[in-house]
C-alpha cells in the first residue's frame, strides 16, 4: 500500500499516525512525511535503534529486553503500545528486526517483528521473515508491510 493511500485513509477516519522504529531507522516516518500535506494525520516518529533509547523513549522493560532480545514480538508490542501511549494518537506501528548483514541461527538475517497498536484495541503481533535478500531490501520490504499493516487497519476503522 502507499504512503498517499495510507495518509488518505487516515485523513478520512480523522486518525493520527505514529511510528516506533529500530530496524529502518525512521524509514516508514519518512516515506510518510515525502507526502506532501502528511502533517495532518501523522504525528511523530520515535528512532530507537539501541535497547537503551527502546528504554527510554518508548519505555521497553529491561527485562523484555533480556528475555525475549530486541527482535521479538514482545519488543514490538511495548514499542507500539507506549509510542501510542505517549503521543496519544490512534495509531501506532512499530518495527524491530534485523536487516543484515548478519544474524544468527535462532534470528536470521531478515526477521522483523512488527507490533500495530490501536486506542481501545489489543496490540497486534507477527513476525515476517524476508530472508537474507539484504540490507536495503530488508528496510524497504518493512516499510512496505508496515504500510500495508497500517492501512488494512485503517480500512477497519469506522469513521
Amino acid at each position: 500500500m502507499s504512503a498517499e493511500l495510507v495518509l488518505a485513509l487516515a485523513r478520512e477516519k480523522g486518525i493520527r499516525i505514529v511510528t516506533a522504529e529500530s530496524c529502518t531507522g525512521g524509514l516508514i516516518a519518512a516515506t510518510l512525511t515525502e507526502v506532501p500535506g502528511s502533517s495532518d494525520v501523522f504525528d511523530r516518529g520515535y528512532v530507537t535503534y539501541s535497547n537503551p533509547a527502546k528504554q527510554e523513549m518508548l519505555w521497553v522493560q529491561e527485562k523484555t529486553l533480556t528475555a525475549y532480545g530486541a527482535v521479538s514480538e514482545q519488543v514490538a508490542y511495548e514499542m507500539a503500545e507506549n509510542a501510542l501511549f505517549r503521543s496519544g494518537v490512534g495509531l501506532a506501528v512499530s518495527v524491530t528486526g534485523i536487516a543484515g548483514p548478519g544474524g544468527s541461527e535462532f534470528k536470521p538475517e531478515g526477521r522483523v517483528c512488527f507490533g500495530l497498536a490501536q486506542a481501545l484495541r489489543d496490540v497486534h503481533t507477527e513476525t515476517v521473515e524476508f530472508g537474507a535478500i539484504g540490507r536495503a531490501k530488508v528496510r524497504q520490504a518493512t516499510v512496505n508491510y508496515a504500510l500495508a499493516l497500517l492501512g488494512s487497519a485503517l480500512r477497519q476503522i469506522r469513521a
